[in-house]
């Protein structure tokens, strides 16, 4: 992986050295303070210069969705009274590009399929985790465009793997307020704010080219800023989760890659 990840920074090739030690336990800690663990500089500028020409040539073979959903990716519940968050909708439009899409040797899956990136995530994160049993949604990359943006959402997994590769012209901000939410406490009243146009606790995470990301969303509400200008935003999400066999629903695959197998 050394032509792809800085291992000379990131050491995840030596799992035996002090320094991979040093720099899993900077993750897990990251994560347990805030949510979030932000590795600048993880893929080289040769590889990222790779990956923007694969993503380019790739986005044509990309889905493009354009929808309206909630925060919590879910039909809200008739029970629900107008105007609370769970009945708030907003707009999203991506393309996607479904795993099956992606070539074989493009560096996107060469990372997602390298066992030596699973067995660090899994000591950064503290517990073991597998890859999607997913044709389309176990990687995928998000192509983003002018007008193009992703609404404030939670994930409904405990955590999401993302790599920048191309940011846009202006705007794409990658957006959130880290643990608004707990297990025990939705915390509707500062959601509601938020989604009111209350940006005051809002933080802006640095997601430049060849940054890896390690994001817990479930608790942590998020957005894509709206993408402005003529370079598109390109993102790759990498699908784990901590028990073997997961799979997208076909409802999601339909949407956002439109088909399910």
């Amino acid at each position: 992986m050394g032509e792809v990840v800085d291992t000379a920074r990131y050491p995840i090739n030596r799992p035996t050295s002090d320094e991979y030690s040093t720099l899993a336990e900077r993750c897990h800690r990251e994560l347990a303070d805030t949510g979030v663990s932000i590795l600048e500089g993880f893929v080289t500028p040769v590889a990222v210069t790779q990956l923007v020409a694969e993503a380019r040539a790739q986005a044509a073979e990309g889905h493009a969705s354009d929808v309206e959903g909630t925060p919590y990716l879910e039909l809200p519940g008739d029970h629900w009274p107008q105007g609370h968050p769970r009945t708030s909708w907003g707009h999203t439009r991506l393309t996607a590009v479904a795993y099956d899409r992606i070539d074989g040797d493009a560096v996107l899956r060469q990372l997602y399929e390298s066992d030596e990136l699973l067995r660090f995530l899994n000591d950064a994160l503290g517990f073991e985790i597998f890859r999607y049993d997913d044709p389309l949604g176990g990687l995928n990359m998000a192509a983003m465009y002018d007008g193009d943006e992703l609404f404030w959402h939670f994930d409904q997994t405990d955590f999401v793997v993302s790599l920048a590769i191309q940011s846009s012209t202006t705007g794409g901000e990658f957006e959130c307020i880290q643990r608004i939410r707990t297990e025990s406490d939705e915390r509707y009243d500062d959601v509601e704010r938020l989604l009111r146009g209350d940006h005051s606790n809002v933080t802006t995470l640095p997601m430049r080219p060849g940054t890896l990301m390690l994001f817990e969303g479930r608790y942590s509400i998020h957005r894509v800023a709206p993408i402005r200008g003529e370079a598109p935003r390109y993102v790759g999400l990498f699908g784990y989760d901590r028990k073997p066999g997961t799979c997208s629903s076909a409802l999601l695959r339909e949407i956002r890659y439109g088909r399910s197998a």
